[in-house]
């Protein structure tokens, strides 16, 4: 779960409040619900979170959900006990809508004038948007998520070689559903490309992954454990556990559009969010198909 609250002025957002807290939804989500007692933690860190937004004088709060409230058989318990207890809705987007609020996150709501690739690899999905001069962004979901490739072929800490063999193998299978696009520049958000520039000091500089980084990166998650990881780099637990899986989907990535390296963007769907929300008001969600190409005042 993560927080934002931001003064905006046109394409420029300020943070205020930058927050975010491991929940476990989507290991829960995979399971099948959430359960009373996640649900409970939820929507305890939502009030915290609408608390803190209304102390800054926020002009508007929006809740969003992404892949685990598109599967969790109780999703639905969960947004009606988060409006009870906020007064605020809970939006659970489509993967079309989680891709296009992240690209609006990571151009700034400005034109794009050249092929741009955006990736959001997550627990239970990665959602990939190509945009192309001229054209709508084409954005698909794919049931490939790091925590999701873990369970399903982790079971040493650290993975044995073959694991770490198979993640790729899975992962370079899985990539080839995401969309074509030829001549273009890769952008990586989320937690999983910034965890992954604390394993390799040159890459916080430059903020860059390529293959040679990538093989780098596996090959020290092939030798500590998940728990050495965590302290010696600074991150969740949980995080280390999943980041060999996600560095493996990020390979995939460069492999499947033939490219040598991606950069690695801090902003992402939350700023997307409230650069449309700023925009669009209460409307803010019929409108994200408008917004997605960007503004010019």
């Amino acid at each position: 779960m993560h927080l934002l609250a931001a003064v905006v002025s046109g394409h420029r957002l300020q943070p205020l409040l930058d927050e975010s807290v491991f929940l476990g939804l989507g290991d829960a989500a995979e399971e099948g619900s959430f359960g009373p007692e996640v649900r409970g933690r939820f929507v305890a860190s939502l009030v915290a979170y609408a608390d803190a937004g209304r102390r800054l004088g926020a002009a508007a709060i929006a809740f969003v959900g992404t892949q685990p409230f598109r599967r969790a058989a109780d999703a639905d318990d969960a947004r009606r006990e988060v409006e009870a207890a906020t007064g605020i809705p809970l939006e659970v987007l489509t993967h079309e809508e989680e891709a296009y609020l992240t690209l609006i996150g990571v151009s700034g709501a400005r034109r794009l004038t050249g092929e741009l690739v955006v990736v959001d690899v997550g627990g239970g999905s990665t959602e990939v948007v190509v945009h192309s001069p001229g054209g709508s962004p084409v954005a698909v979901g794919l049931r490939l998520g790091s925590a999701q490739l873990t369970r399903s072929v982790v079971e040493h800490d650290p993975p044995l070689t073959r694991e770490i063999d198979e993640l790729r193998a899975q992962a370079r299978a899985s990539l080839k559903d995401a969309p074509d696009a030829a001549g273009l520049e890769i952008v990586a958000v989320g937690g999983t490309a910034t965890n992954l520039l604390r394993l390799i000091p040159a890459a916080t500089l430059d903020r860059t992954l390529d293959r040679r980084r990538l093989e780098e990166a596996l090959a020290t998650l092939a030798v500590e454990p998940a728990e050495q990881v965590a302290e010696r780099h600074a991150m969740n637990r949980t995080r280390a556990q999943i980041l060999p899986a996600g560095a493996a989907i990020l390979e995939a990535v460069l492999y499947r559009y033939d490219a040598d390296l991606l950069q690695v963007a801090d902003a992402s769907i939350r700023e997307g969010l409230v650069l449309v929300l700023a925009r669009g008001g209460h409307d803010w969600r019929l409108r994200i198909p408008e917004f997605v190409s960007g503004w010019t005042r």
